[in-house]
């Protein structure tokens, strides 16, 4: 198994526990999607991805279709899409992405959060080099044969497959700029898309004693309970 498999497996993030808090990230996804690309699934592949991605955290239909009538709407503010990044205690990594339509806001709590917890907030790209940028397929496992599949997928951005053995479900990471060609490869497949996304593996992880993970983890906590934080990755191991 590959970087992905293993750190796949040990980063498990409670705010997916947040069922508010998914539909409010999801939300503000389809937002984007809708804005940049349209309204209809059929012609706008993002938006599909991020349609199954409601059906897999168990969004009802009626949100999905609330998110999409507030994004067409002439009253729905742009969000702007934004990367910080910072150290935590001990010298953990922490990368945040959130989905604003306030960025003073945003950054005003998000360094208060470092400075209250023992962080401090840096500047844009200093620790983007300790994260490879991925995309991230979800596919049911339907017998599909996996060193087939990879092998399929090597010339589209493929780069590892596996079986994720909690959710009995296909995992397939692919370079970033890969995902459009991956999409759509799944989808002429005819294979059950459960999700999609973008995600950040460390190129390294840092191992620290129980005490100082339970440090950095209050930090984390902090700023994923922050509305216009979406997702947080850190290079702790």
């Amino acid at each position: 198994m590959g970087r992905a498999f293993e750190y796949r497996k040990a980063s498990k993030l409670k705010r997916w526990g947040m069922m508010a808090k998914v539909f409010t990230r999801i939300g503000k996804d389809i937002v984007m999607a809708v804005k940049s690309g349209g309204s209809d699934p059929q012609n706008n592949s993002r938006l599909r991805a991020i349609i199954q991605n409601a059906k897999a955290a168990n969004m009802p239909k009626e949100n999905v279709e609330r998110a999409i009538k507030r994004a067409i709407s002439k009253d729905q503010e742009d969000y702007k899409e934004i990367v910080y990044e910072g150290k935590g205690p001990h010298g953990i990594a922490i990368l945040i992405e959130a989905t604003t339509d306030n960025t003073n806001r945003t950054v005003a709590n998000v360094r208060s959060y470092f400075n209250k917890l023992g962080g401090s907030l840096g500047t844009s790209g200093m620790l983007d080099y300790l994260f490879d940028r991925k995309c991230l397929f979800k596919i049911a496992n339907e017998g599909i044969d996996l060193e087939e599949l990879e092998f399929e997928l090597i010339d589209l951005g493929g780069d590892e497959v596996f079986l994720d053995d909690e959710t009995n479900e296909i995992n397939i990471y692919g370079e970033f700029s890969a995902f459009g060609a991956i999409q759509k490869f799944l989808e002429e497949k005819g294979y059950e898309l459960k999700g999609a996304e973008f995600t950040r593996i460390p190129t390294e992880l840092k191992e620290l004693s129980e005490d100082e993970i339970a440090e950095v983890d209050k930090l984390i906590e902090r700023l994923e309970e922050d509305d216009d934080v979406q997702n947080v990755y850190t290079n702790m191991k």
